[in-house]
């Protein structure tokens, strides 16, 4: 068994009888969902998914897990998601699977904030993992100019043909090559006051709890 899937099934053990339940987006996730499926089918696990991405409710969908959309909800009691980097004060990114508009506003709608990781994304401090920002395609090119001005080396992110990548809401990204980000709570609200841009990959003060895919098994770390 892989690290992976390893903090996959962990996770999935945190999902009780009638929850409603965040699926995250991405490798870690995958094999999260798959253990929730396989309890839903051999334990009869009562839950309902919201999904943070297409890929994700398809999967979910395909296991016969229960779908609603993050309107159709009261509250999300848990969600399950990987994250690319963790620094040392817990503040996280995501985005590297292009979901994190989706996966922002679902964690935001939700009581509680599992990440699932293997060793390798748990960082000193946030920047060596490109920061995805997701940006309307209309002026994205200005944007480009801009982010290029203040030095943030950012890369509009293309798609296996070489064309713009769109997002599941039908936007572009740019990934900032910034390597450290000593100041994240300012570039979030500096991103944030940016017209244009619709979401950034900070996820900062989100996260409840952390389990850390190791050689020697899954760790645990309770945050808030």
């Amino acid at each position: 068994m892989n690290l992976k899937e390893m903090v996959g099934i962990e996770a999935a053990g945190y999902v009780k009888d009638g929850m409603v339940v965040g699926l995250g987006t991405g490798s870690t996730a995958y094999y999260m969902i798959e253990e929730l499926g396989r309890r839903v089918k051999e334990e009869g696990l009562s839950i309902t998914g919201v999904p943070t991405s297409w890929a994700s409710k398809r999967q979910a969908e395909g296991l016969g897990i229960p779908i609603r959309t993050i309107d159709e909800v009261d509250a999300v009691d848990l969600t399950i998601d990987g994250a690319d980097e963790i620094s040392q004060d817990y503040h996280g990114i995501k985005g590297g699977g292009a979901a994190l508009l989706f996966e922002k506003i679902v964690a935001s709608n939700s009581k509680k904030v599992l990440w699932i990781v293997d060793e390798s994304k748990m960082v000193e401090s946030l920047g060596a993992f490109p920061l995805p920002v997701e940006v309307i395609p209309y002026g994205s090119q200005q944007l480009l100019r801009l982010f290029d001005k203040k030095n943030y080396r950012p890369k509009l992110r293309l798609n296996e043909e070489g064309e713009p990548l769109k997002t599941d809401c039908g936007n572009y990204i740019i990934d900032l090559h910034l390597e450290t980000i000593t100041a994240p709570n300012e570039l979030a609200q500096e991103l944030d006051a940016t017209v244009g841009v619709v979401e950034h990959g900070l996820f900062l003060d989100m996260v409840h709890t952390i389990i850390i895919g190791l050689p020697t098994g899954p760790s645990t770390k309770q945050v808030r």
